[in-house]
């Protein structure tokens, strides 16, 4: 009988640090596939030790491990110890971002040795642009897929006047553009001639994110009609409040894979100004990356066009759907 486990490490457990990401993406995508037929379950794990101990006691035909981060010579061992169980290894991250992440390049290199030696394991990419350039050897597709209620629409008034919340959120990462963000979002404000609530991501710098935050500031204090919200990190339902609060998000990310806050805004009914790096959003949603302007136009029309909710529900749908094939064809 097949069965899936997704196993992402428990950062939970070492020094009360909770990095939620990869496990609020493991549940979404084990949630979907649920839906469509698979029995999956989630794992959090410290180790290989871990996780060889948790398959002993507990078999299944297939694991999937979020991110390249146990070491190659315990993957090896691991899937050498276990060869009915058919492993991956799935990188979250498209290739421009792996200039911040050395550590994680040495490891994919790495996985495809481990590949071309054992007949259970594959490299793989929630990316399809990542599997397509990965030193042209083989990388299975595995995309991040997203739990939607079915029959539910979230519904989004239109912006009409008041204050303005605009949310930038995510890991604060140079990759993530944020001054970019920030920049539209003065932008909007002063053509609707507003005040402005625009809320960043605080509590998780990453990369030089201490100066994004301060570059932020810079830009914004003392301008009489904008208040910076510094959102510290949040249990995933409480996430969702804050992004249900908004009226609009803005994620310019220079490189991306998925970007779970665009998707989170979908089933809140906000809708988001994105790059063209987040391919699975409706088109006119995207805006070009390093153009403050260009991102502000994409956000004044979003504001104010009342099919953008059902716009992204359709795309993320789509998305579920040939994603779910990728999948299935992974577990065949």
């Amino acid at each position: 009988m097949q069965r899936l486990v997704l196993a992402y490490k428990n950062f939970a457990a070492h020094l009360n640090i909770s990095h939620i990401g990869l496990g609020v993406s493991a549940l979404n995508t084990c949630k979907v596939l649920r839906r469509g037929g698979v029995i999956a379950d989630v794992w959090p794990i410290l180790n290989a030790k871990d996780l060889s101990g948790r398959l002993q006691r507990d078999p299944a035909s297939h694991v999937v491990i979020s991110a390249p981060w146990i070491p190659s010579a315990d993957i090896q061992a691991l899937v050498l110890a276990n060869s009915s169980t058919r492993f991956a290894v799935n990188c979250h991250s498209n290739v421009g971002f792996l200039q911040a992440d050395s550590n994680g390049v040495r490891l994919v290199r790495e996985a495809m040795e481990v590949e071309a030696a054992c007949h259970n394991f594959h490299l793989a990419g929630n990316s399809i642009k990542f599997c397509r350039s990965a030193y042209t050897r083989p990388c299975t597709y595995l995309p991040n897929l997203y739990y939607l209620d079915n029959d539910f629409l979230p519904w989004r008034p239109l912006y009409t006047g008041g204050t303005l919340r605009i949310g930038a959120f995510g890991a604060t990462r140079p990759l993530k553009n944020f001054m970019s963000a920030a920049g539209a979002a003065l932008e909007i404000t002063h053509r609707y001639k507003a005040n402005l609530e625009l809320w960043l991501s605080a509590g998780r710098t990453e990369g030089g994110g201490d100066t994004i935050l301060r570059s932020a500031r810079a830009m914004l204090d003392g301008l009489p009609n904008v208040k910076l919200v510094e959102n510290g990190w949040q249990s995933w339902p409480k996430f969702r409040q804050s992004v249900a609060h908004m009226h609009l998000l803005l994620q310019p990310s220079y490189t991306e894979s998925f970007n779970m806050v665009t998707a989170d805004g979908v089933a809140e009914g906000v809708p988001s100004v994105v790059s063209h790096a987040i391919d699975w959003a409706p088109e006119h949603w995207k805006a070009m990356m390093d153009d403050v302007l260009d991102i502000a136009r994409v956000g004044r029309y979003l504001l104010t066009d009342p099919y953008a909710p059902q716009e992204g529900i359709e795309a993320l749908k789509a998305h579920n759907s040939e994603g779910l094939k990728s999948w299935q064809g992974f577990l065949n």
